[in-house]
């Protein structure tokens, strides 16, 4: 039978591949290290699941709760934004409450794009930012992911030549998957190319909280003037090790706020009451919680570096993020990110993302997530070390290691 058109439109799920593989060697027994999906292994902080224990207790809050997010919760992801980046919003007209920043995303694109629509999107990226689009009807055309010099000339090209001209601009700082993070100089650049060119800008922020460097990330409605044209999105999944709460914000220019707001109430209720509590708690804390997961990742990522490097496997510090963003070492890169996965997996007992996932550009590398302690990832180096080792000798048959010499 002929796939259904929305479903057509959508690219294989490659991780899906490595996901299979890594269930079929679980299934035989092997202790696969996973350093795949960003799925944080921290626990929530105890303070903020007593809260949502506390609520739930109340019948009151079992009742259909607010798609746009209860009042409170609004006011708290205003006052976060005004002690963090120095933007004041408007709880009741700037900020919505979304079930995670991909929920978010998602449905940005079913409110704000017609068939045909031409979005720019950085190459590689989160999927959501181009299959968010894609389901909707929209066209997709990449755009560097590099928060430098080298990101304008393309961008210009893509306006100029798109037909029809594109509706908005994606942008993603920190950078998931490849860890970049952009100056506030940068989105004055972004916000002023934006305006001459009536673009809406979308920034997807879900990383502000997880830097490395003494050096937090900026948001682009620090830029004066990015209100008019910009929406911002977050989420708590990494900052308050709440993945599986579901619980993001989208915020910003209202005219965009209120086109999201519409879509959702169609679609949701909100998330549940309690978990609104108790993000609301999250929020209003004191950040040391923010902290302490912070420098958790950053142990976890100075062992990878160090660990990994040693093994052969070079990895680049990331500056923020979950994730380090690693090319493929030089005598695999021919076989691509999606093959090189699965022999990590099959002959290393170690799962990555294979950098296809997020876009043809990113076939050279992988995507390692900070998801394991430090134990942890010290005996994946050690495997892939002695993968590494051996493969001139036990890969012969299996892919042209020569190549390349």
């Amino acid at each position: 039978m002929e796939e259904f058109h929305k479903v057509r439109r959508l690219p294989p799920y490659v991780f899906e591949q490595v996901n299979r593989l890594k269930a079929s060697a679980r299934a035989a027994g092997a202790d696969i290290i996973d350093l795949g999906m960003g799925n944080p292994d921290l626990p929530t902080p105890q303070a903020i699941v007593d809260k949502l224990c506390e609520v739930v207790q109340d019948p009151r809050t079992h009742r259909y709760s607010s798609s746009r997010g209860i009042p409170g919760l609004r006011r708290a992801q205003a006052a976060y934004y005004a002690r963090r980046f120095n933007v004041k919003l408007n709880p009741d007209t700037q900020v919505v409450a979304t079930l995670g920043s991909k929920e978010g995303f998602a449905n940005m694109a079913q409110a704000i794009t017609a068939p045909g629509d031409v979005v720019l999107c950085p190459n590689p990226t989160y999927p959501i930012h181009a299959f968010g689009f894609l389901m909707t009807g929209g066209v997709i055309r990449s755009i560097p992911v590099e928060p430098d010099e080298t990101f304008f000339p393309p961008l210009e090209r893509a306006v100029r030549h798109s037909i029809p001209k594109p509706i908005a601009l994606i942008i993603n700082y920190p950078s998931n998957p490849t860890a970049r993070v952009a100056s506030l100089d940068f989105y004055k650049d972004v916000i002023a190319f934006a305006k001459k060119h009536e673009l809406i800008v979308l920034s997807d922020l879900a990383y502000s909280e997880i830097y490395f460097d003494d050096n937090p990330p900026p948001s682009v409605l620090e830029v004066p003037g990015a209100m008019d044209v910009a929406v911002e999105f977050t989420s708590m999944s990494k900052t308050f090790s709440m993945p599986g709460w579901r619980m993001g914000f989208a915020v910003g220019n209202e005219r965009l706020i209120a086109a999201l707001a519409r879509v959702k109430s169609y679609l949701d209720y909100g998330a549940f009451t309690p978990i609104q509590v108790a993000a609301t708690h999250a929020l209003n804390g004191d950040g040391t919680d923010i902290a302490e997961v912070r420098s958790i990742y950053k142990r976890r990522r100075d062992v990878m570096v160090e660990s990994f490097g040693k093994a052969g496997f070079e990895v680049p510090p990331p500056a923020a993020t979950m994730f380090a963003w690693a090319k493929i070492p030089e005598k695999f890169r021919s076989l691509g990110s999606l093959e090189f996965s699965k022999l990590l997996v099959e002959k290393a007992d170690v799962a990555v993302a294979p950098g296809i996932g997020f876009g043809e550009m990113g076939d050279e590398y992988v995507r390692l997530a900070l998801v394991e302690n430090e134990h942890r990832i010290r005996q994946a180096a050690r495997s892939i070390k002695k993968f590494l080792s051996t493969a001139d000798e036990t890969m012969h048959n299996v892919i042209p290691l020569n190549a390349h010499r």
